[in-house]
Order: C-alpha cells, then sequence, then structure tokens
C-alpha cells in the first residue's frame, strides 16, 4: 500500500458530516451525529452504545478504519 502524504489542514465539520452520512447510508454505522459542542456521537447498531468522538479529525479516522477493515475482509476479484 502506498502511504498518502500528510495533510495540509485539519478536517472540517463538513467532511465530517460528508464521511458520517456516507456510512450512515452504507449502513456500516447506526448513527453519527454532531453535537454543538464540537463532538460527534457514534452508534455502531440501534440498540448499542454510543461513543463518543471528540472532533472531525477522529470521525475521518473512524470512517478510515471501517475503510480498511471492510477491504481487508473482502475477496480478492483479482
Amino acid at each position: 500500500m502506498i502511504p498518502r502524504p500528510p495533510r495540509s489542514s485539519e478536517p472540517t465539520t463538513a467532511e465530517a458530516d460528508a464521511w458520517a452520512d456516507v456510512l450512515v447510508r452504507r449502513q456500516l454505522l447506526h448513527a453519527v451525529v454532531p453535537t454543538p459542542t464540537g463532538q460527534w456521537l457514534v452508534q455502531d447498531h440501534p440498540e448499542g452504545p454510543v461513543g463518543v468522538l471528540a472532533s472531525p479529525a477522529d470521525v475521518l479516522a473512524l470512517a478510515a478504519t471501517i475503510q480498511q477493515r471492510t477491504r481487508s475482509t473482502r475477496p480478492e476479484s483479482r
């Protein structure tokens, strides 16, 4: 895997919101909701516990982790 260059700026709320929407729409998470304090509430499934992420950067890190896990469990198509 080719490492990506470091980001030149911090992730924005809009970027985190877009990833949150994708994760929920694809049913990879049940809910991802921003709070007025800048934190994000995350829930894997409807009856599961609610987790708290501190910032948009944490939402993007979670999205990357889920994406990596999804790709690593997918059978190779080659």
